[in-house]
């Protein structure tokens, strides 16, 4: 009997027929700060299905490695290759296959965000996002190297982890864990690649993955979308102005309003979350187009 496995944040996962097969459902639902927005945007679910699908196509082309994709059987819908999930951090044996890999990788390769929230607290150095010491940082500036990082899967909040907690919770080897950070590096040059193409700046982003026969890492999930990644307009980049093209720009909206701080202060000190307001139309709107606009630029297809 085909059933929903598990709801996420934007995404479904349904069985299907096939117990090797899972399926992918996209909803236009929209999340920020690990909260649900109570406001649907048309269409997104769309725009980050198809978005994502072309990316996987890219890679695989290139042979950079395995994907999870079977094949997009709708709009908002993608067939996939299903892996085995163990929450339990540390408790994927060495030896097993068709498992998840309980982690989640992002390659900065821009000062944004987080890497630049931390930065600007004093909680990360110039010198750990490859620059001389003493270098002065601004918001935006470009980093010397893709600067790539590692946070948890299936914790209430992510958490960023250095190597020896990562290699931990997912008991890879050394080997693996550098093939998998490998591979993302890889496959943001194809991103990069092609964002450049069509005016677009490609500032961060997040993938996951599975070991697949043989413990060969599978890029899955989805990726170079709004929701997973960051993008910046290139010619206003060079004019000194940053335009933000990524769900960074609701993120600003609940930044601009306090809910952000509110919400932080409330999980610092333990207290119950506020919840988060819906979206003003305008902005829902804004956020609609916003997704079917890049689409097309991303990749060059009419949405």
């Amino acid at each position: 009997m085909v059933e929903m496995l598990y709801h996420g944040k934007v995404k479904q996962v349904w069985s299907t027929e096939d117990p090797d097969i899972i399926e992918f459902r996209y909803t236009d639902q929209i999340s920020v700060f690990d909260q649900i927005i109570p406001s649907l945007i048309p269409r997104k679910g769309e725009s980050l299905n198809r978005t994502s699908c072309y990316w996987f196509e890219l890679v695989e082309k290139a042979g950079i490695c395995d994907t999870h994709v079977i094949e997009m059987n709708a709009p908002d819908r993608v067939r996939a290759r299903r892996f085995d999930v163990v929450r339990e951090p540390g408790e994927i044996s060495r030896d097993r296959e068709n498992v998840f890999v309980p982690l989640e990788v992002i390659c900065r390769h821009y000062l944004a965000g987080s890497g630049w929230r931390r930065y600007e607290r004093g909680d990360a150095s110039a010198e750990e996002f490859g620059f001389e010491p003493g270098t002065v940082l601004h918001q935006g500036i470009k980093l010397p190297e893709p600067y790539v990082e590692v946070s948890t899967k299936f914790e209430k909040f992510d958490r960023l982890l250095d190597r020896k907690e990562a290699l931990e919770i997912s008991n890879l080897t050394d080997e693996e864990f550098d093939s998998i950070l490998s591979i993302v590096v890889e496959v943001d040059k194809i991103i990069e690649s092609e964002a450049s193409k069509r005016g677009l700046i490609h500032v961060d982003g997040k993938k996951e993955f599975a070991l697949g026969i043989n413990r060969v890492p599978v890029l899955v999930d989805s990726f170079g979308t709004l929701d997973e990644d960051r993008w910046w307009d290139a010619e206003k980049y060079e004019e000194g102005e940053i335009v933000q093209l990524s769900k960074e720009f609701v993120r600003g909206h609940y930044l601009s309003t306090g809910h952000h701080d509110e919400l932080y202060k409330a999980r610092n000190e333990g207290t119950e979350e506020p919840p988060i307001p819906a979206l003003p139309q305008e902005i829902i709107d804004k956020t609609a187009t916003l997704y079917a606009d890049m689409y097309s630029r991303l990749t060059g297809n009419q949405f």
